[in-house]
């Protein structure tokens, strides 16, 4: 009975706040170019071992400036690898590298971004399609309590959110899904692999607050 009470309540809020999000349309088309752009600068902001020198540069000039300090640079580096998924981030150091082995190693991998820490540190940034580990056992998509559809590192209840996507029409939403599957948007889905985490989102995209607002302003 809480769970419904706490529901009624979020429905009201979001009848009277209707705030534009993101269509997943174009957040499919435009996903890889924006979570390359983005998720580096942020990631490394939110720690503070890891701060960039190179923060507000574009990804292209960050990586042509390390490698001219790479060019110019006598002695050992420390040198390490940060894989960035659609879900979860895994950090490993790799060694001390002189410099010429780092530009060979970026050589032998062109899809990797060189970035330096204050540190002086060289860090490789990997993009996977795919994601870590940690979130195939843990990761939870369902509502945030603003009513945003999120990701969430365990279930909801624990609030661990990772990542959000965006707002949905709760009302338009039920009355288009079956009762089983709202209520298991409001515990959680659990996602165990990059095909259910797609297939999640496809579906809860139609109830999008953005476009559930276009579909009845062209039914009118």
């Amino acid at each position: 009975m809480m769970e419904f009470s706490l529901w009624k309540q979020l429905k009201k809020k979001l009848r009277r706040s209707r705030r534009p999000v993101w269509q997943l349309g174009c957040w499919f088309g435009a996903a890889i170019a924006l979570f390359a752009l983005f998720a580096p600068a942020r990631a490394m902001a939110q720690s503070g071992e890891r701060n960039m020198v190179l923060l507000d540069e574009e990804p292209s000039v960050q990586a042509q400036s390390v490698i001219r300090t790479l060019e110019e640079h006598e002695g050992l580096l420390t040198v390490k690898l940060h894989r960035i998924y659609i879900c979860g981030e895994e950090q490993t150091v790799l060694g001390q590298m002189a410099a010429a082995d780092v530009l060979h190693l970026l050589q032998q991998h062109p899809e990797w971004m060189a970035v330096q820490e204050k540190s002086g540190a060289i860090v490789m940034q990997q993009q996977i399609d795919d994601m870590s580990e940690s979130c195939k056992r843990n990761a939870f998509i369902g509502l945030d309590k603003h009513g945003n559809l999120s990701l969430f590192d365990g279930a909801p209840k624990k609030e661990k959110v990772l990542k959000t996507f965006f707002q949905l029409d709760v009302r338009y939403m039920e009355s288009n899904l079956p009762k089983e599957q709202v209520e298991d948007l409001m515990n959680g889905i659990r996602i165990t692999d990059k095909d259910a985490y797609n297939s999640v989102l496809s579906t809860f995209s139609d109830y999008a607050m953005e476009k559930s607002e276009k579909v009845m302003k062209r039914t009118y």
